[in-house]
Parts: structure tokens; C-alpha cells; sequence
């Protein structure tokens, strides 16, 4: 069976055969990616806080669909969007190889299906965000938790961050607000004080 699947895979066209490789090696990081989340696992690093100082001064949390402004919009370089963005150009590029014979053109309408992989799974994953907290979580409780900084907080109310609180077994991801002069660095401990509103929570460093 193995040398016959190597027949198959050498008898491709070389383009064919990148783009088969893209399409299998992440769609298994991605089922793999998926248990993860779905265990309670996954979420804590599928958002990449670049350099570890600063999420880009973004103000929006776009998995969670109430608001994006220009900053927030870096927030879309994250490990769980790469993945579904190389998802997409790879099966794009697997299904689609015999309808577009041009090269250029091939590679250009699989990156446009990747980036749409990635605009349809950030609805996806908001809609299950939003039906997690309207179930299981009232943003209330956490005030007075102590709880983990997950992108690292701006200071004096500069920008957004994030934080995520245990709750009932499971992992729930915050937006967050400092009055600290100075940044909560991603990976510190805080203490809730407020909610400001459903998604968004004021914290102090400990």
C-alpha cells in the first residue's frame, strides 16, 4: 500500500504535489488542533502575542465579533488563522488544479479560498464563543479571581488584551482593560476588579 501511495504521489504534477502536501499536513494539524480546543486545551496558543510586549495596540477581539478597529485587525495573524488559511490554499489548489490549468491564476485563487477559510472559521469560532459564555457563564463571577494575562494588557487603559479564566472545567478568553502604568505582560497573574461590560473586564497587577 505504501509503495503504490508513493506511485500515486510521484506521478503528480510537481505544483499538484505542493499543493497535496499543504492540504494533508494541515488538515491533520488541524483535526489535531480542533481535539485540542474542544478538551480545553488548544486555546491557549493558537493567538500569537508577537514579541511578547504588545498585541499591536488592537482594541478588538474579532473571534468574539463585538468590535474591530484598525489595530485589532492584527489580530488576525494568529497560529489557529494561518493553519485554516494554508487549509484552504491547499485543498483549493488540490480540488482546483484540473479546472484552472494556468499557474498563476491556480495560486492566486487558492490564496483567495484560504483567506476565505479563514473569514468563515472566525465566524464559526465567535458564534461557538458566544453560545459558550450565553450558556455555561456569567462575566460577573470572575470579579476578584485571579486569573492568567493571555496577550499582554496595554497599560492605562491604552489598549486591549486578553485573559483567560477557569471556569467550571473550562478555559473562558476575556478581553481586558489596566489602569497600571505599567503593560501586563502575557503569562502574569492578575486580579479582576471590574466588568465593564459582557466581554471586556478591568484588572490589577497582584
Amino acid at each position: 500500500m505504501t509503495n503504490t501511495f508513493y506511485e500515486w504521489y510521484n506521478a503528480l504534477p510537481s505544483p499538484l504535489q505542493v499543493y497535496w502536501v499543504i492540504a494533508l499536513v494541515t488538515s491533520l494539524v488541524f483535526l489535531i488542533q480542533m481535539v485540542l480546543t474542544f478538551i480545553g486545551i488548544g486555546d491557549a496558543d493558537t493567538d500569537v502575542d508577537f514579541g511578547g510586549d504588545a498585541d499591536f495596540g488592537g482594541d478588538a477581539d474579532f473571534s468574539d465579533g463585538d468590535t474591530l478597529d484598525t489595530g485589532g485587525a492584527m489580530q488576525l495573524f494568529t497560529i489557529r488563522n494561518f493553519i485554516n488559511f494554508l487549509l484552504g490554499l491547499g485543498w483549493g489548489g488540490v480540488c482546483l488544479y484540473s479546472v484552472i490549468p494556468n499557474t498563476i491564476v491556480l495560486s492566486l485563487v487558492s490564496i483567495l479560498v484560504g483567506v476565505l477559510f479563514v473569514y468563515i472559521f472566525l465566524i464559526i469560532y465567535r458564534q461557538l464563543r458566544k453560545l459558550e459564555r450565553n450558556g455555561a457563564y456569567h462575566t460577573d463571577d470572575c470579579v476578584g479571581q485571579t486569573v492568567d494575562v493571555y496577550l499582554t494588557i496595554p497599560s492605562n487603559r491604552s489598549g486591549m488584551g486578553k485573559v483567560q479564566i477557569s471556569f467550571s472545567g473550562s478555559v473562558q478568553e476575556l478581553s481586558a482593560l489596566t489602569d497600571s502604568d505599567t503593560p501586563l505582560r502575557s503569562g502574569s497573574k492578575v486580579r479582576v476588579t471590574e466588568v465593564i461590560d459582557g466581554t471586556t473586564v478591568l484588572v490589577e497587577k497582584l
